[in-house]
């Protein structure tokens, strides 16, 4: 319907523009073709090939798309005749602004379930009723038990099978791997020029310390803090071969680093630390193991499916090749057993259970693929079909269900009761001092608030009566019902069109031009006989 609609309001502009005599030109065909982003080759330019190769994609010939772009450029002249330079009016802007900016002050009770609790027992034939009405929500939904097999490396590494010798090799050839280099904390004093740097190193031997020309150089301790680094950190290769030269507190001499001549001292050296292999060795051993498992997982499906493949069962096949089969006694399609727990730890567990159920039992199936590129292979032994439950399989379920549903309609009742009291003269103070609650008033509601007390819904209600109202609506936490009543409404001072968002300004006079256009297309639709080929439609369907 809607595709007819379009092709039926592109007719009527058709047929408008040529009683208005409008066309358009093959320099401007020509150049709104060139202008298509779709057309334009690898150098940003109409490419020939590009615009024949994607309408041959589409199965259209160059002349109906240059046809099909001529119409819909003429119709644009319409479209653009109506729309351009149109803006929503101040007048309608102001509107929305005072709409938008709007706050109100709403007095209120929190109504609670405890006003009339508690609820007695229900009877055995309120009750029965009860479930009747609802029993499809106790209904016990389709169980399916089935196996599956996970076949990932971890399932089939075996560090047993990784000799010490291996173990010793693979920590020499990433001895790196677990070494901590070593670290100097390193001071770094930068001078102007090479003289300067040299006076002061021929103070340093004179007797005067460090922090002392640090100070004589206009800077504090930490303006030299050059950080606590391993050699290969330290881009400046002469500083680091310079500091790394030094003892505990010794300072060095002039060295020329890329930023100019420094003075470098090393105030802490902590040395290279290397785990022994005794210490890391387990850790080896099985990444050794899960690299080798890795290798041959491939083999072990290919494996799994031969065993298969020659009648041994899913549990036999397993048993082979010493992988572990787990079994789910029951689980409905939302994984869930039928205590109502969670069935965790499922490989790929949606796939896992989508597949499950739409499998037949005792069959075999295609594995899945896991996110560790491991496989998962399972087979369903049996279905336990959807049914309803009896009353005295979910009784006490049910009589929660009843009471609380009781409780829902005696405190809407009681809180009806109250409104209607509020609307006949009594105040919220009075209703709040008969109950033992307290009155609340909340300031500065605005409109579209989603707001923590009422929710976005309950703003919306407050705002959709007037000044001096009242109203109920249910807490937004589910506890209780709240009874309200407009106490102030304030428009907003000096609220203009200039203070609705300039996004929302275009939106709105998009708005304006769209419903103009559908007025024409009415107008016109109503001016010419527009008749729709039923065969042709049909024809079109079936392609």
């Amino acid at each position: 319907n809607q595709v007819l609609a379009q092709l039926v309001s592109g007719a009527v502009l058709d047929e408008q523009a040529r009683k208005l005599g409008l066309g358009l030109s093959k320099d401007r065909l020509a150049e709104l073709t060139r202008e298509d982003p779709a057309f334009k080759g690898p150098g940003g330019q109409f490419d020939r090939r590009t615009f024949e190769y994607l309408l041959s994609q589409i199965g259209m010939r160059p002349e109906d798309y240059l046809k099909n772009r001529s119409q819909v450029a003429v119709r644009q002249q319409i479209v653009e005749a109506i729309s351009d330079g149109l803006k929503a009016p101040q007048t309608f802007l102001k509107a929305v602004a005072l709409y938008r900016g709007e706050d109100r002050t709403i007095d209120y009770l929190v109504l609670p379930k405890t006003l009339v609790q508690p609820i007695e027992a229900p009877s055995d034939s309120a009750l029965k009723t009860y479930f009747e009405a609802n029993k499809k929500n106790y209904a016990a939904p389709e169980y399916r038990k089935f196996s599956y097999i996970r076949l990932e490396p971890q399932d089939i590494m075996d560090p047993t099978a990784v000799t010490d010798q291996q173990v010793a090799d693979d920590y020499n050839k990433n001895k790196a791997r677990y070494t901590t280099p070593e670290m100097r904390t390193i001071e770094q004093l930068v001078f102007k020029t090479p003289d300067a740097a040299k006076a002061a190193f021929d103070s340093l031997k004179a007797g005067a310390t460090f922090d002392k020309i640090v100070t004589a150089e206009g800077k504090t301790q930490a303006d030299t803090v050059l950080g606590t680094l391993a050699k290969d950190k330290i881009a400046d290769k002469a500083v680091a071969d310079a500091a790394f030269s030094l003892n505990v507190n010794e300072v060095s001499p002039v060295v020329q680093g890329a930023f100019g001549p420094v003075l470098l001292r090393v105030t802490e050296i902590k040395p290279q630390v290397v785990k022994p292999l005794s210490e890391v060795s387990d850790q080896i051993r099985k990444d050794l193991a899960l690299g080798e498992a890795s290798r041959v997982l491939l083999d072990v499906h290919d494996s799994y499916e031969d065993t298969r493949a020659s009648g041994a069962s899913l549990a036999q096949a397993a048993d082979k090749l010493k992988l572990k089969v787990v079994t789910i006694d029951a689980i409905d399609r939302t994984g869930q057993r039928p205590d109502g727990t969670i069935v965790n730890d499922l490989p790929q567990s949606a796939d896992l259970i989508k597949a499950v159920f739409e499998a037949e039992p005792n069959t075999e199936n295609e594995g899945l693929t896991t996110a560790a590129n491991g496989f998962v292979f399972y087979e369903v032994q049996s279905i336990t079909p959807a049914r309803d439950r009896t009353l005295d399989e979910v009784r006490q379920k049910v009589v929660a269900d009843w009471t609380a549903a009781e409780t829902d309609k005696r405190l809407t009742a009681k809180a009806g009761e109250l409104e209607k009291r509020l609307k006949a003269g009594a105040t919220l103070d009075v209703i709040a001092g008969e109950l033992k609650l307290e009155k609340q008033t909340k300031r500065g509601l605005k409109r579209e608030a989603d707001d923590a007390d009422f929710g976005k819904e309950g703003a919306a209600a407050m705002f959709g009566v007037g000044e001096g109202s009242t109203g109920l609506i249910p807490s937004p936490t589910g506890d209780g019902q709240i009874l309200f009543k407009v106490a102030e409404v304030f428009e907003p001072a000096g609220a203009d069109g200039s203070s609705v968002p300039e996004d929302a300004q275009k939106s709105f006079s998009a708005g304006i031009s769209d419903d103009l256009l559908d007025q024409l297309v009415a107008q016109l639709q109503s001016q010419y006989d527009v008749r729709i080929d039923p065969a042709a439609v049909s024809q079109a369907q079936t392609r």
